[in-house]
């Protein structure tokens, strides 16, 4: 299937690392022109490397932009940098944030208001903000595609700060979707549960360790808890992204799309 990415014009914030690189490189596999947005210029570099060996070979670009999308001036000349270097964008894959823990979980009693405030800070309103950036250069042209990376910690319980950053960005994504839907702008969101990507071994052996397990244990275990057997891969998620950055997602908006391989037991309507 063509998903019809030749030529868009994509910004991929946290584009750096973990899903966010992943989405990059399969929107350029497709033939997207991509800005890679992160906040350190030599893991730019490195991303970009690795998401030009994915080119389509189609003429597309891959540019690098250091930005911080804590900054609403950084965010602004983001989304300028990009229109210059490739006339528009057509695609804002919001990636830009902490991935969540599986570590222990902080107690009320232990829980400050800074670990909320952070967050918020970082994933709800750095996403609002690139939103908010884009949205006029997508009106104009009567076309668009925002897709937001949350987690399914907005549909469990067991980390407060998780769950309330991934609900509040399906909330927003549904308030945006339901005033940028007529102008030809579609807006999503995806819950990605634990990931396979450049971080995962490290996460696996520092985890692993703190419970007195081994790695291999500890994988296991996670494994049991998704439908399908096993962890889903950065580029597993990154496939979903793109059909909902791409023409052929028209019939969804303002919808959270659950990516994590599915959650045993659980049942969503």
């Amino acid at each position: 299937m063509d998903l019809g990415l030749s030529g868009k014009r994509a910004i991929v914030t946290g584009g750096s690392r973990g899903i966010g690189l992943a989405v990059a490189g399969v929107l350029a596999a497709e033939g997207a022109h991509v800005a890679l947005v992160a906040r350190s210029e030599p893991d730019l570099r490195a991303a970009a490397a690795q998401v030009g060996a994915r080119m389509a070979g189609g003429g597309n670009q891959v540019v690098t932009i250091v930005a911080d999308t804590r900054s609403e001036e950084s965010v602004q000349a983001m989304v300028a940098h990009t229109v210059t270097e490739f006339g528009g964008v057509d695609i804002l894959v919001n990636a830009a944030a902490r991935p969540a823990s599986s570590g222990r979980v902080q107690a009320l009693a232990e829980l400050t208001d800074d670990a909320l405030r952070t967050e918020i800070e970082t994933k709800v309103l750095g996403y609002l903000r690139c939103a908010r950036a884009v949205a006029p250069h997508l009106i104009a042209q009567g076309w668009g595609r925002i897709v937001n990376i949350s987690g399914l910690n907005a549909r469990q319980s067991g980390s407060l700060v998780g769950s309330v950053r991934n609900v509040a960005v399906a909330a927003m994504t549904k308030n945006l979707a339901d005033e940028l839907g007529p102008h030809g702008i579609n807006v999503t969101v995806v819950h990605p549960g634990v990931t396979v990507t450049e971080r995962t071994p490290g996460m696996l052996a520092d985890l692993a360790a703190e419970r007195g397990i081994t790695s291999d244990e500890l994988l296991a275990t996670m494994s049991s808890t998704v439908s399908i057997g096993r962890l889903v891969t950065g580029d597993e998620v990154a496939d979903v992204v793109a059909f909902l950055a791409s023409p052929r997602s028209v019939s969804i908006n303002g919808d959270a799309v659950a990516v994590g391989g599915g959650a045993r037991g659980a049942i969503h309507y």
